[in-house]
């Protein structure tokens, strides 16, 4: 299959398309640009800066990606914008590229979708099958994971984690991070439970979640400090990947604090 270029659509030189490629009516692709094999942008979408676009993607109508951030530390330097393949992007979604404050590379993972009106910030990082609902708002430096749902109208504030399998409810403003198979919901997010619903769909067992729970309710319980609850759970639970990386997920480094439940939930 050729590449087609709609001649009301403007590529610069020096970009580079793959086989298959779509570009429709009034395009502009920047000259630093990577378009993968059988991507297809539908009519006005821009993608801009050093932006590489892997193969079977799909851009709708209106979007912005790869343009300048909107950090107003940034003064030009190359940084670069990874979108991973088969991801969709749809109406007015705007994704940026990094900053030399936060390692000069944004990503978005492979078979990810961001609804319409959605926006990754500067040194985002987006992991593979990650759903980011409409008018969603990533600030800059957030790190979301693999297969995460975040639902419409949410807002993450920078730097925040959210872990695998969680899932954020609509209107919800993450300040803090969310432990993986966590669940979210709140004006300001209080963490609510688990993300059963999630793990059922991606095929965890029975058993697997039975330990899960297990492990969530004497992380959040009232006894002791989090630290020791962290200590306890993973020698209570050695043989379950899945408790071993919501404890990893705690003990690791971040500039900001945990998503708790609600006193008594």
């Amino acid at each position: 299959m050729s590449t087609t270029i709609h001649p009301s659509a403007l590529v610069d030189e020096g970009a580079e398309l793959g086989e298959g490629v779509t570009v429709g009516p009034f395009c502009h692709v920047g000259g630093h640009v990577k378009l993968g094999d059988h991507t297809k942008l539908e009519s006005h979408v821009v993608v801009a800066g050093r932006t590489t676009v892997g193969a079977g993607c799909h851009i709708f109508p209106f979007a912005s990606i790869g343009h300048r951030p909107q950090d107003l530390k940034y003064h030009g330097e190359p940084s670069t914008l990874e979108i991973g393949a088969n991801t969709t992007m749809r109406e007015y979604v705007t994704v940026q590229p990094g900053t030399e404050h936060g390692g000069m590379i944004t990503r978005v993972g492979e078979q990810c979708l961001l609804m319409a009106s959605a926006h990754v910030a500067h040194d985002c990082q987006v992991g593979n099958q990650v759903i980011l609902g409409n008018n969603v708002m990533m600030a800059g430096h957030c790190t979301v994971e693999d297969h995460v749902i975040v639902s419409g109208g949410s807002a993450a504030h920078q730097f925040v984690r959210i872990g695998e399998h969680a899932f954020v409810g609509g209107l919800t403003g993450v300040e803090n991070d969310v432990i993986p198979y966590g669940m979210i919901i709140g004006n300001r997010g209080n963490l609510s439970g688990l993300n059963i619903v999630g793990l059922r769909r991606r095929g965890f067992d029975r058993d697997e979640i039975h330990t899960i729970r297990q492990a969530y309710r004497l992380l959040f319980s009232d006894e002791g400090t989090l630290a020791e609850r962290v200590e306890d759970v993973s020698k209570m639970f050695p043989d379950s990947p899945s408790v071993k990386r919501v404890i990893d997920f705690i003990r690791s480094r971040s500039d900001r604090a945990l998503c708790l439940p609600h006193s008594g939930d």
